[in-house]
């Protein structure tokens, strides 16, 4: 029977898991649903996704493929997988791919949403998907410094030691403060890649000049320095959503 490369795209809460990429001891992502794939096509799968999200990170709209022999079309595909997975994950699309697809090296942009509660009193039902900060944050500051990230840039001042990437050029065509109702703020970024924690080194750092604790032409310099100690400390991960993948 032919091989079919199949494409998903994927919804999970991540607080249960210690991220995407399969490891020993620990209950993650990848294990899980090639667990349920094999189990439901009955052939091995080994699943790749456009990026490995960290412990206790979200996803709206992970992409991730295999291939298999499978005689199943992907709408039997997805009902099965929705079946069959925990109720904190859920297969939003499932579709044939073109043989040369990949989850991972076909993106062209991705999206990451992170997420702040500025109020003084928490919300305990949602305190597994944002930030709460109880001291009042100068938006306008934060929004003057991310305009400072678009653009081509060489983010090695907000990369995590241990990045498997070895340039750290990467282009930011959005990145944005969006304000919600209660105190609810959304930190957009979209680019055409991310070095490791880059999101929450950089959400790290604006947070210090919300707080006052740095100025704009302070992130500014932090930004050119290309030095990891310069920068502010790293944002919670159960803030962190990946949003969306491009291709």
């Amino acid at each position: 029977m032919e091989e079919k490369k199949i494409k998903l795209v994927i919804a999970y809460d991540g607080s249960a898991y210690h991220g995407w990429q399969r490891q020993q001891n620990a209950l993650t992502l990848q294990q899980v649903f090639e667990e349920k794939l094999e189990k439901m096509l009955g052939e091995p799968i080994r699943i790749f996704a456009s990026g490995r999200t960290d412990a206790g990170v979200h996803a709206l709209g992970q992409v991730v493929h295999f291939s298999a022999h499978s005689k199943l079309d992907p709408d039997t595909i997805k009902k099965g997988l929705n079946s069959l997975l925990p109720e904190d994950i859920f297969v939003k699309e499932v579709g044939y791919a073109a043989p040369e697809f990949h989850a991972r090296y076909s993106a062209r942009r991705k999206t990451y949403e992170y997420r702040i509660l500025n109020t003084v009193s928490p919300d305990i039902f949602q305190r597994r998907y944002v930030w709460h900060i109880r001291k009042k944050l100068d938006n306008e500051g934060m929004r003057r410094s991310l305009a400072l990230i678009l653009g081509k840039h060489d983010f090695s001042a907000f990369r995590s030691s241990g990045s498997g990437n070895r340039n750290p050029v990467r282009t930011m065509y959005r990145a944005d403060l969006v304000e919600g109702s209660a105190g609810r703020l959304r930190i957009l970024m979209e680019a055409d890649g991310f070095l490791r924690h880059m999101v929450r080194n950089l959400v790290g750092t604006l947070v210090e000049v919300g707080q006052g604790k740095m100025t704009t032409e302070e992130f500014g310099a932090v930004l050119h320095s290309g030095d990891r100690s310069m920068a502010g400390p790293k944002a919670p991960a159960h803030g962190l959503f990946l949003a969306k993948v491009n291709y």
